[in-house]
């Protein structure tokens, strides 16, 4: 009688079967993620974060950033890219954490803008500018003493906007296409008006003036039709002074003091949010579709409400906030809200997205387009992915 051993190492592995299952659990996922994007759109970012991350659980206290502290510290996003700006140092981190390019800098009032893949360095009130992307430096520009730079903007193209003063005018805006030459492809003189700020819409110059009527400052946005010289069409900003231009789904959204104003190429207005007597606190334009807002109902406290709000002025989310909020961050679909004790992440609706409870001793956070933020303490940064 012959005895037969059984290897029981081997026994339950059944390559076609753990194949079927595997297949079948990738099923489920996929089914789930189908379901959440054609929902709200957001599942197809939990899939972009499980194959990049190789995990979508919440994730903090992992510290992927360092840098020197500074309470001058500003921050912008490239992708996964981070650019710090302070008034002594450039510095530019890629997505594992490591410094990638860095340059020393004397500047008296940093700031810092992004768009287009890239970011604009500069000194309001100084001479120097500088833009990079995810490689480093793409363009330094020194101003002369006499025509300091006011601000920068960069649209979604990456097309540079140099606002500045100008000797024998009221102001300038230089326009230096995505090639970035070192000459600016366009350049408006003001000589009748102060000029605060610009940006470039597709083909177009918007140029932010500042005027006076019955005494009273008033904004107005005079646009150009490149290489045109004459203003093709201008529109007043009723009641407030512009705080920032950007763009929303090709219409031109200004922030003012009383109100967000959306215009179209032609100058005609398409809508208008009033914020209804109440004091603007934060804003932020880099949300996909939507500007966000944050009101206090007082000059001072805590007692106001978050607004989004779409490209024809209509809100689309609203929430009343009673506690601090440290700071707004929009992108993508998102928009991060730091409060003092916690992150929250809201959708474009205003509806809980995800949160993270403890945020130690962030100040600051900066919002990715596929739901993962970063929150910004004052030597270092950590992930936080949803």
């Amino acid at each position: 009688m012959s005895e037969k051993r059984v290897d029981k190492s081997k026994e339950g592995k059944h390559p076609v079967r753990s194949f079927l299952s595997f297949l079948l659990l990738l099923a489920a996922v996929l089914l789930v993620v189908l379901f959440a994007a054609y929902r709200d759109g957001t599942g197809f970012d939990i899939l972009r974060r499980y194959l990049h991350y190789g995990r979508s659980e919440q994730v903090g206290g992992a510290t992927v950033y360092h840098y020197d502290a500074s309470s001058k510290n500003r921050y912008a996003l490239l992708g996964e890219s981070l650019v710090v700006l302070s008034d002594a140092s450039l510095s530019l981190y890629n997505g594992a954490g490591e410094e990638v390019w860095s340059a020393p800098v004397t500047m008296t009032a940093p700031a810092l803008v992004s768009g287009g893949g890239r970011a604009a360095a500069y000194d309001v009130g100084g001479t120097s500018l500088y833009v990079l992307d995810q490689t480093g430096l793409l363009l330094e520009l020194t101003a002369d003493e006499e025509e300091p730079y006011i601000a920068a903007t960069l649209n979604k193209n990456g097309a540079l906007a140099v606002t500045a003063q100008k000797k024998g005018y009221k102001g300038s805006v230089k326009v230096y296409d995505r090639a970035l030459g070192l000459e600016p492809d366009f350049e408006f003189k003001s000589s009748k008006r102060f000029v605060s700020d610009g940006y470039v819409l597709e083909d177009s110059l918007a140029a932010v003036t500042l005027g006076q009527e019955n005494g009273v400052f008033v904004s107005s946005i005079v646009l150009y039709q490149m290489p045109e010289t004459e203003p093709a069409a201008d529109y007043s900003i009723s009641g407030g002074l512009v705080a920032a231009v950007g763009e929303q789904e090709g219409r031109l959204v200004t922030v003012s003091d009383t109100a967000l104003t959306f215009a179209g190429a032609n100058g005609e207005i398409a809508g208008t949010y009033s914020y209804g007597g109440a004091y603007l606190r934060e804003y932020d334009l880099g949300g996909m579709g939507f500007a966000a807002l944050l009101l206090n109902r007082y000059r001072s406290g805590s007692v106001g409400r978050l607004v989004t709000v779409d490209k024809d002025g209509e809100v689309l989310g609203s929430l009343d906030v009673r506690e601090e909020v440290l700071d707004i961050s929009a992108s993508g679909r998102y928009l991060a809200v730091l409060y003092s004790d916690r992150l929250a992440v809201y959708n474009q609706d205003l509806q809980p997205y995800a949160t993270l409870q403890g945020t130690g001793d962030a100040r600051g956070v900066l919002m990715r387009s596929d739901g993962s933020a970063l929150l910004l303490s004052a030597g270092s940064a950590s992930l936080f992915l949803p």
